[in-house]
């Protein structure tokens, strides 16, 4: 069998397996998918009253850091929808956003090829109610993941990759 003939067979196979990615793909088929192109994802930008920016606590195989929260957008979701869903996901609120993003940056991990290309769409976001307070870390020293805290400043555990949002903090 030719290279080209297997591959069809492969992508058919995936087809009748996932007929709809709308809704995310399983994390193989999702890590084989970053390994062949860049990923386009939304990052929130959130600020309170004092310009503290709101950020999330990630602890995973592949990050461990406070970062914006953010979400990759899936097949013919809108940005929109992906910064509500975010926003439910990561902080148990309702957000808002400007509907052109505020900035444009490209993410490489240049040490890793698995969730290591991204261009990040930045939005300016708004909170339409609370986060979720159970989810509040109370000690920014000893974060759990999933939680969420207000930084004045730049943590000094920003992911690396969010290293282009340094500059939007107040001090």
């Amino acid at each position: 069998m030719e290279q080209a003939d297997r591959i069809r067979e492969l992508v058919a196979e995936l087809d009748a397996l996932f007929p709809d990615s709308r809704q995310g793909l399983p994390d193989e088929l999702f890590y084989l998918v970053s390994r062949l192109t860049p990923l386009v994802n939304v990052d929130l930008l959130i600020r309170d009253r004092r310009d503290a920016i709101l950020l999330t606590w990630r602890d995973d195989r592949f990050y461990q850091g406070w970062h914006v929260p953010g979400g990759i957008i899936r097949f013919k979701e809108t940005a929109a929808d992906r910064i509500r869903a975010v926003g439910l996901s990561e902080l148990g609120a309702h957000v808002e956003a400007d509907a052109t993003p505020c900035a444009v940056h490209e993410k490489r991990n240049t040490s890793r090829d698995v969730r290591g290309h991204f261009v990040s769409l930045l939005y300016a976001t708004r909170l339409l109610g609370e986060p979720d307070r159970s989810r509040a870390c109370t000690d920014v020293a000893h974060p759990e993941p999933g939680q969420w805290a207000w930084h004045l400043t730049c943590p000094d555990r920003l992911l690396p990759n969010h290293a282009v949002y340094r500059p939007l903090f107040a001090s």
